[in-house]
C-alpha cells in the first residue's frame, strides 16, 4: 500500500507536535469521500506495548476483512522501539511510525481503516484515528473502548438499546458519539476520523458488531493479534 508522507517524525517537543497538529486540523474533512454501498474491505488497527531491558517496544497489528462476509483477508504487522515519550494528546506521534510500516505490507489496500482510539474526539481534533488518515489517504474511524473527557465535559449515557446513542458536545460542537453497540455491555466512543460523516460511522460500526463483542470485528481481530504478536516478539 502507498503511503502519502506529508510530514517527517523529527519533531520531538510538545510545542513542535501540538503545531503539527493545528496545521493538519484545518484539512480535516467531516464529509463522506466515497459511497458506503462501494465498501468492500475495511481494516482494524491497534497497538499493543511492552517494555524490555526499561526500553519501551510496540507491534502494530492491521487486519483486513470483506465488508459484507466479514470474512478475513489479511493480516499484517510491524514492531519496533518507541522512540516517542508518552504526551497526553499525540499518540499519533508514537504510533504512526510503526501503523506506516504495518501498512506498507498490505497488499489488499482497503477502502477504510477503523482504529482501536480517537479521532476527531480529540482536545486538537487530531487522535490517532484522524492524524493516520492523512498518511493512508483513506477514511478512518476512532472506537474508544473508554471516554477521554475534554474541557471536562462528561458524556450522557445513551438507553441500553442496541444502536441508541448520544452526541459528545463540547463548545456547541459535536466531537463524537456514545454508542450503545449491544445491549447490557458498556458503550463505545465513536468519532470521525477524516474523510467521512458521524452517522456513517455510526452505520459502518453496527454493521460490523457482531454477538461476540461491542467492538467492530476488525478492530477485536487486530487487537487479538497484537496480544499474540506481543508475546511472540518478547
Amino acid at each position: 500500500m502507498k503511503i502519502n508522507y506529508i510530514h517527517d517524525f523529527n519533531a520531538n517537543t510538545e510545542e513542535e507536535f501540538y503545531e503539527i497538529q493545528k496545521n493538519l486540523a484545518k484539512n480535516i474533512t467531516l464529509k463522506n469521500n466515497f459511497c458506503i454501498d462501494d465498501i468492500k474491505t475495511c481494516a482494524g488497527v491497534d497497538l499493543a506495548y511492552w517494555m524490555k531491558d526499561e526500553e519501551e517496544y510496540a507491534t502494530c497489528c492491521i487486519v483486513v476483512i470483506d465488508y459484507k462476509t466479514k470474512e478475513v483477508l489479511e493480516k499484517v504487522y510491524s514492531h519496533g522501539k518507541i522512540n516517542e515519550p508518552y504526551i497526553a494528546g499525540y499518540l499519533g506521534f508514537r504510533e504512526l511510525p510503526l501503523i506506516i510500516k504495518a501498512a506498507q505490507k498490505l497488499e489488499i489496500e482497503p477502502d477504510m481503516f477503523i482504529f482501536d482510539g480517537n479521532g476527531y474526539l480529540h482536545f486538537n481534533h487530531m487522535g490517532s484515528a484522524t492524524h493516520s488518515s492523512f498518511f493512508l489517504n483513506k477514511p478512518t474511524i476512532g472506537v474508544g473502548k473508554s471516554y477521554l473527557k475534554i474541557k471536562g465535559i462528561d458524556f450522557e449515557m445513551p438507553k441500553d438499546e442496541i444502536g441508541s446513542y448520544t452526541d459528545i458536545i463540547i463548545d456547541n460542537e459535536v466531537y463524537g458519539r456514545v454508542l450503545r453497540s449491544r445491549s447490557n455491555v458498556k458503550p463505545i466512543f465513536i468519532s470521525c476520523g477524516n474523510y467521512i460523516d458521524l452517522d456513517t460511522c455510526i452505520q459502518i460500526i453496527m454493521n460490523l458488531v457482531n454477538k461476540e463483542s461491542r467492538i467492530p470485528i476488525p478492530v477485536r481481530l487486530a487487537d487479538l493479534e497484537t496480544h499474540i504478536m506481543r508475546e511472540k516478539l518478547k
